[in-house]
């Protein structure tokens, strides 16, 4: 697949992204929630939605498909209680998928008077879903067609449309034998839908009746292929039976918890001392010599990976640029009439190319800057970090775009001076951070890649990796780049693990620091002053940063790398 496709494909599902949570925080008129790569998001934290049609494809639905499953998420945070539904909802795991399912479609009736197509919207998406779950051959096993027909008959019943016309025969004798068995609890949803309450006494009774059809014809059905066939229906019905298991992640997600210091603390995150803090030029931590020797080392891996640096500064200045006028552009068939070539028109009265026309050309007014978790952990990840740092601050400056690569870390392991006073303070209770943070300029907005070329190598020095304060460092670098006058302002914030300092965690708790990180990541994404990106290294970075790529540093770091982290840089955000 050719990076251009690649770049559309993103785009698209920005774009996707973009109007679904739209659409949700419209409905809800919760500003929290927003869609990330297809699935609902409130604020930092993923929102279940144990519903079969609510699941979609970014690859393959329609447009109108990804538009059904946002209003039904939206309709489901806007009308129904998550925590009743939570005590009301059964243990048994097939009840359970029955009772989800029915306060989805609940919840799908509770349309806002005057909205005719989401109406529509929603009758499509589950059509879509129905058809895709005939045509995939769940409804052959007497499970899957079991549940299928419980799903379209109860969806016909609650929102009066008809079942789909493509498998109304195939369920007529399913739903002959179930109706009268169903019939009461049926007209009871029908009855009860606007009173969530009142609707889960009928779901429930609906859902052990389900699973008890389940169990007892299960027994008789003898078919070898009989659990296959099951375990198949369910997952066609999209829901893990162990609700409460997280989904299977690619990588691991980052720590969080809560910090009870920081939320009772009535003057919000401190430092017991800045006293001790320094802001420095990486280079001058590093001797001359040695610094030559890694800049020498870096530029032989650089050659060996082989990565084509032009076609990526193109794909980055196209993503990051826009149109400007500069100048104007001579001898033109329309446009405005150049008065020095009226001449011509005399002498040859063919002439066309009188006209002038402004030239329009691609210009970068942004900065991004790439901030690195200096913490002990990294250390490990040094050389391959440098060099993707290294290739991507390169291919920037060749596309117009100026960059900044800082670092932050602490002078001192286990708090250093600032424990040392806060010690011979008498040790006052919840000092705040008790270390002494140390930020590093490796290349600053105002030099070019090949004066400070030199100057990035010092991420290889291995004895400048301590430990971590996020939150500060976080803010530290969107001032810088807010300082640099740029209409677009990026922050990649380039980290392995939580914010860890030893001495703040044993003073306050062990989440004063992680809290105070994502207080500021939202308080950026509120100002909505820099665009704070995190790019995790073997770790999922979504309990800090809305906008997220995962890399793993073990492979070589090829184009195809490269692309994934221009394709999170170069994307347009709202």
């Amino acid at each position: 697949m050719s990076a251009s496709t690649v770049a559309q494909q993103l785009r698209r599902r920005q774009r996707q992204d973009e109007l679904s949570g739209a659409t949700v925080r419209a409905i809800t008129g919760d500003a929290a929630l927003h869609f990330r790569d297809g699935q609902l998001w409130r604020a930092m934290r993923p929102v279940p939605q144990h519903a079969p049609h609510l699941r979609t494809d970014l690859e393959t639905d329609t447009a109108t498909c990804l538009r059904g499953a946002a209003d039904g998420a939206a309709l489901r945070q806007a009308h129904s209680d998550a925590a009743l539904h939570r005590h009301l909802c059964p243990a048994d795991p097939v009840e359970r998928l029955v009772f989800e399912l029915l306060e989805q479609l609940r919840c799908e009736t509770r349309l806002p008077r005057g909205m005719p197509g989401l109406a529509a919207n929603l009758r499509h998406r589950f059509m879509a879903w129905s058809r895709a779950f005939h045509r995939s051959g769940l409804t052959e096993g007497h499970l899957g067609i079991l549940l299928y027909t419980v799903a379209q008959v109860a969806w016909s019943r609650l929102t009066g449309e008809p079942v789909l016309e493509e498998t109304e025969d195939l369920i007529e004798a399913t739903r002959a034998a179930i109706v009268p068995v169903l019939g009461t609890s049926l007209a009871g949803l029908r009855a009860q839908r606007h009173d969530q309450a009142a609707y889960a006494t009928h779901a429930l009774a609906l859902a052990r009746a389900v699973a008890q059809m389940i169990r007892t014809e299960a027994p008789l059905a003898g078919e070898d292929d009989d659990n296959a066939a099951s375990a198949a229906a369910r997952a066609g019905f999209a829901l893990w039976l162990d609700f409460d298991e997280p989904p299977a992640e690619d990588f691991a997600l980052a720590d969080s918890g809560h910090s009870r210091v920081l939320a009772d603390a009535t003057d919000g995150y401190r430092a017991f001392t800045t006293r001790y803090d320094r802001e420095v030029r990486a280079a001058t931590l590093v001797r001359r010599a040695l610094l030559d020797e890694y800049r020498t080392r870096l530029d032989a891996r650089i050659a060996r990976a082989g990565v084509n640096i032009a076609r990526l500064a193109r794909r980055l200045r196209a993503a990051l640029s826009q149109p400007r006028v500069d100048g104007w552009s001579f001898g033109e068939e329309s446009g405005r009439i150049d008065g020095r070539r009226l001449a011509q028109l005399v002498s040859s009265p063919a002439e066309r190319r009188l006209f002038r026309l402004e030239a329009h050309k691609a210009h970068a007014d942004c900065v991004v800057g790439f901030l690195i978790d200096c913490s002990g952990s990294m250390k490990a990840q040094a050389e391959p970090l440098t060099l993707l740092i290294d290739m991507l601050a390169r291919a920037l400056d060749q596309a117009g775009v100026a960059t900044e690569v800082l670092g932050f870390t602490t002078n001192a392991w286990n708090g250093g001076r600032a424990r040392a006073d806060w010690l011979a303070r008498g040790r006052p209770q919840h000092p705040g951070r008790l270390n002494e943070t140390c930020h590093m300029v490796f290349k600053d907005a105002q030099r070019s890649w090949r004066r400070a070329r030199t100057d990035i190598a010092a991420l290889l020095k291995a004895d400048l990796f301590r430990e971590g304060v996020d939150g500060e460092a976080v803010d530290w670098a969107c001032a810088r780049l807010h300082a640099s006058g740029k209409a677009r302002r990026i922050l990649v914030v380039v980290s392995d693990g939580s914010p860890m300092d030893t001495a703040t965690g044993q003073a306050n708790d062990a989440c004063y620091l992680d809290n105070h990180l994502k207080a500021v990541v939202a308080r950026h994404e509120a100002l909505r002053d820099v665009e704070v990106l995190g790019l995790g290294v073997g770790l999922d970075l979504s309990p800090y940063y809305r906008h997220t790529l995962a890399l793993d540093l073990s492979q070589p770091v090829d184009m195809a790398m490269l692309d994934e982290v221009a394709g999170l840089v170069g994307a347009r955000r709202r």
